[in-house]
């Protein structure tokens, strides 16, 4: 459920992850506005393979269970380097 503002999107108010289409960085955030450009996220934590002590996939995981720590208040994720997105609730197990 998300909020009422029918012309932003059917994920304005929703927390999701972006993932680049070759699956090597993610970004966690609550979607604002997908633009042409491409989708505005707010409190956002970014995520890289191979930084950190935890891989892509754990980092995600734990985000699912735990909640995500923001990094940026705002960020623009670039409509090339989205390859896949879904909401953080649909991972929750």
């Amino acid at each position: 459920m998300g909020t009422f503002h029918d012309n932003m999107g059917e994920l304005h108010g929703i927390t999701v992850v972006v993932k680049t289409p070759d699956g090597s960085r993610a970004w966690i955030g609550r979607c604002h506005e997908e633009r042409p450009e491409g989708m505005l996220l707010l409190d956002v934590a970014a995520y890289v393979e191979g930084e950190g002590e935890k891989t892509l996939a754990e980092a995600i995981a734990q985000a699912a269970r735990l909640g995500h720590w923001p990094q940026h208040k705002r960020l623009l994720v670039p409509s090339a380097e989205i390859g896949t997105v879904t909401r953080l609730g649909e991972l929750r197990g």
